[in-house]
């Protein structure tokens, strides 16, 4: 409000002014015109009346100032609604009581939209709250249906262990969503948590059980295996070791020490049966000196295909080759080893690059696996009828080198099926 200072015109009167929303009387008064009436916002005596209203008029227009702030503020910027609302209570209060003259009413209903807008505004965020605490819950409920599944079905422990961790940094990590749920999910976290800590604990204690159940199912696949080792039925027993061989892996192990001296008799008794073996197929051997000529020319071309550049032709050209390879013959026993090796080395690098190829088109590289698979069995099936004619017919040379193709494309089979099996 100005000071109280009185001024008259020259003939000792107080002079007087309007505005469309106020005026200045005769005394110095000064009035606004609201849609309530008009309402005495100050008096004015220092000056001319113009003077007095354009001095209420400059508080008018702070306050429009004022309003066009926050209104772009709302508008621009992401203020909270309680925030906002707070700003638009405390200029609707100065409107109210404002000692100014202009259109009050007129703030009044930018309040009231600016209010209206900030009801959307509030509306808006406590859907989006909504959204979050509900995206929240499934992160949650897909974290605690995990490490249940963990606690019921893991049994590599150290993964286990290892993901249950990286579970809980991904729950703290994640919004948090209503007490009552948030503690519910929180408990079946943690049972999972202490579940699989419990099962743990109970693995490792009946280890040492398991241990010495190995060790004795080990010691009666010994005993068996130094029992055939001076057999001379090689088809049979030869079937009998890789029967001994598959019994091992699946036994378990045994402790260190004792696993060691185990295989160490049992290797010697499946060394002592095939090197006796090896040495009655010596004088056959002769007979394939020029097998093994011909499969060290298939060897030069197929290690020309080494380093893989293209896969699939990598993997077309090598089935030729082990085609070839199989219709080349047996060879002499003292190549055997070198000229398989060399073979599977190439079969293990198109293997290997067909497993890089099969991170970036796992499709692809199932379906190579697949093919593989399903030619060896072609190739086995091939055999056994060759096996079986020659049975028939007693051809015992013909019987002996379909067995020792069959032992081979088995052990391939294997290995090729292994393969499959990863991509399962």
């Amino acid at each position: 409000m100005a000071c109280a200072v009185r001024t008259r015109d020259s003939g000792g009167k107080v002079s007087s002014a309007t505005d469309p929303w106020g005026r200045v009387d005769e005394d110095g008064t000064v009035y606004v015109k609201t849609t309530g009436g008009e309402r005495v916002v100050g008096s004015w005596q220092a000056g001319a009346p113009e003077e007095a209203l354009a001095y209420f008029k400059r508080k008018y227009d702070a306050l429009v100032t004022e309003i066009g702030l926050l209104e772009q503020r709302v508008r621009t910027t992401d203020l909270q609604p309680a925030q906002a609302q707070q700003s638009i209570d405390r200029l609707r209060e100065a409107v109210s009581e404002a000692h100014a003259v202009g259109d009050l009413d007129a703030l009044g209903r930018r309040l009231d939209g600016l209010s209206e807008q900030v009801g959307r505004r509030r509306e808006e965020v406590k859907a989006q709250r909504e959204q979050h605490r509900h995206e929240a819950r499934e992160v949650k409920e897909r974290i605690v249906a995990e490490a249940e599944r963990i606690a019921a079905e893991e049994t590599h422990w150290k993964n286990g262990g290892e993901r249950l961790r990286q579970l809980v940094e991904e729950w703290k990590a994640a919004d948090r969503i209503d007490r009552p749920t948030e503690t519910a999910l929180w408990k079946r976290l943690s049972s999972a948590r202490n579940a699989f800590t419990k099962r743990r604990k109970a693995y490792f204690a009946t280890l040492d059980d398991q241990r010495e159940e190995a060790r004795r199912e080990k010691e009666r696949l010994v005993a068996e295996a130094e029992a055939m080792s001076g057999s001379t039925d090689w088809g049979e027993t030869a079937a009998a070791y890789r029967d001994l061989m598959r019994r091992w892996k699946t036994a378990g192990r045994a402790s260190r020490d004792a696993e060691e001296d185990l295989w160490t008799r049992f290797k010697g008794a499946q060394d002592t049966f095939f090197q006796a073996r090896s040495a009655a197929f010596a004088e056959r051997d002769a007979e394939f000196r020029e097998h093994a000529e011909e499969k060290e020319k298939i060897l030069a071309e197929a290690e020309r295909l080494l380093p893989v550049k293209d896969v699939r032709q990598a993997r077309q050209a090598l089935r030729a080759i082990q085609e070839r390879w199989e219709a080349a013959g047996m060879v002499p026993r003292d190549q055997r080893d070198r000229l398989e090796g060399r073979l599977r080395k190439i079969e293990e690098t198109v293997r290997s690059a067909e497993e890089n190829e099969w991170r970036r088109t796992n499709p692809e590289a199932r379906a190579r696996a697949e093919a593989t698979v399903t030619q060896l069995r072609n190739s086995i099936e091939q055999l056994e009828r060759r096996l079986g004619k020659a049975r028939d017919a007693g051809r015992e040379k013909d019987v002996k080198e379909a067995e020792e193709a069959l032992t081979a494309r088995r052990a391939w089979l294997e290995e090729a099926e292994r393969t499959l099996a990863e991509f399962s």
